[in-house]
């Protein structure tokens, strides 16, 4: 692995764009299966 400091940089990119599509799906996917069953939270109270 070279050590410019290009490299660091893209990794820093990649890792970044990485974990934010991580945290979307992740977002999604519990937004997606609270819409198909389940009651609102405040509902209960």
């Amino acid at each position: 692995m070279n050590n410019r400091p290009e490299s660091h940089v893209l990794t820093f990119v990649w890792k970044t764009i990485l974990y934010f599509f991580v945290i979307v799906m992740i977002i999604y996917l519990y937004h997606y299966k609270n819409v198909q069953g389940g009651t609102f939270i405040y509902n209960e109270f």
